[in-house]
């Protein structure tokens, strides 16, 4: 289990990569971001954007995803009190497979829980072409190792 001591900054964790299929894209996107250009193949908006693109929110999802298979569930995590930056830079579209890595940036001990590390992320995910499709800062919460776990 990866604790605060373990996240020096410039850690770099990759991300296992995932490829993108249509079918998850228009289902993603017909519960939560229901656009044409991201649920219906055929609409003009999606043909004036070269096909069928991801939601940014299903992207940032994605990215979550691909966290918590390549190293948040073997982190003594606490959760996140937030995101300071997104950026959806290309869109991601079907067939596309995504790989990139999440980079401590800062770290510091809570001065209110001094035993909780919040630990500063930069996350970049990139295509198969190695275009960067999206860019996170984030902030993690991770226990100090030694300090008691809380009930649940």
């Amino acid at each position: 289990m990866f604790t605060y001591e373990d996240l020096e900054i410039g850690h770099v964790f990759d991300l296992i990569p995932r490829t993108i299929t249509a079918e998850e894209i228009i289902a993603f996107a017909r519960k939560y971001d229901p656009q044409p250009f991201h649920t219906d193949p055929e609409a003009p908006q999606t043909i004036a954007n070269g096909g069928l693109i991801a939601s940014g929110w299903h992207t940032s999802s994605i990215l979550m995803r691909m966290m918590c298979d390549s190293y948040l569930l073997d982190t003594a995590s606490q959760g996140s009190p937030g995101l300071d930056e997104v950026k959806w830079m290309k869109p991601v579209r079907p067939g596309d497979t995504l790989s990139g890595t999440a980079t401590v940036v800062g770290r510091r001990i809570s001065k209110k829980r001094p035993d909780l590390g919040l630990i500063d992320f930069a996350y970049r995910l990139f295509n198969q072409n190695d275009e960067q499709v999206i860019a996170v800062k984030g902030i993690g919460l991770v226990k100090v190792a030694g300090t008691p776990r809380e009930a649940s």
